[in-house]
């Protein structure tokens, strides 16, 4: 007893710092929002401005040697795919910095119709880019299957990106654990699916790491239970987890592992019109 409650003040001393940096966080999602809106936007109007040149090329293309003309084309379509990266990966930033500002306002509970495939690709590349920034070498392959043409699903998008996030998060541990156990000659592999079934999305997650063994996966959803090293787990990833799909969601979450070979897990959620 004893031992739990000083656990959970070390979880409210955690939940007081979480809840500065969420403050902090919506301040800088905030800043970074505007001077992306302008890149994206002169991105933007110099994809119009390279249109007009090309035009002026073309109405005097009699007027210029044939190398010259090549070497302009040649130029306006780099710019042309330049400036498409720009306003991608501009758009995308976006994105990321409105699911902050989304978390930060507190609108929970809070159904909201939303594109499942983007959320959850989002959160799955964060999670596998801040494994990248803190474990030196990290590297997996992702392999994504999106089902094409999906409306966007109510669902409260703020609690599922959470869900997600901490799947992936101890999918990746578990592929860096297993890379530390055997070397070279392991392929550390993530693979995402999401897809309808009648009336339910089914969102699965599955890699190729090391597994459960029988007591993790009898304790999985057990409050403070956590194979990590202290310091790097709080033991309420999965506990969580669970209750953003089942009880916010009205869906359900299963897992299949075998020790040493890895883990999928399903969500399985119903599609609310």
């Amino acid at each position: 007893m004893e031992q739990q409650i000083k656990q959970l003040q070390e979880q409210l001393k955690k939940q007081e710092k979480l809840a500065s940096l969420g403050m902090l966080s919506a301040g800088i999602a905030h800043e970074i929002q505007n001077p992306l809106n302008f890149v994206i936007n002169f991105s933007k109007m110099s994809d119009k401005l390279l249109k007009d040149l090309t035009e002026i090329v073309e109405n005097n293309e009699d007027k210029l040697p044939e190398d010259d003309r090549e070497d302009i084309e040649d130029i306006v379509a780099d710019l042309r795919e330049n400036m498409a990266k720009i306003v991608e990966h501009g758009e995308r930033a976006i994105s990321i910095i409105q699911g902050i500002l989304l978390v930060s306002r507190g609108k929970e509970s809070e159904f909201l119709p939303t594109d499942i495939c983007k959320l959850v690709k989002e959160y799955v590349w964060l999670s596998y880019h801040a494994m990248r920034a803190n474990i030196k070498n990290f590297n997996i392959n992702i392999h994504e299957q999106y089902e094409a043409g999906m409306p966007l699903i109510m669902v409260i998008p703020q609690d599922l990106s959470r869900a997600v996030l901490n799947v992936m998060n101890n999918a990746c541990y578990a592929l860096w654990n297993k890379k530390q156990k055997v070397g070279d000659g392991y392929n550390p592999e993530v693979t995402v699916d999401i897809k309808t079934e009648g009336p339910n999305i089914i969102i699965s997650i599955a890699d190729n790491g090391e597994g459960m063994t029988e007591e993790v996966k009898q304790r999985l959803y057990e409050n403070f239970f956590t194979t990590k090293p202290v310091g790097q787990g709080t033991g309420l990833g999965m506990g969580i987890t669970r209750d953003i799909i089942e009880n916010k969601h009205g869906g359900k979450i299963s897992f299949e592992s075998t020790e040493g070979e890895g883990t999928i897990f399903t969500f399985t959620i119903p599609i609310r019109k």
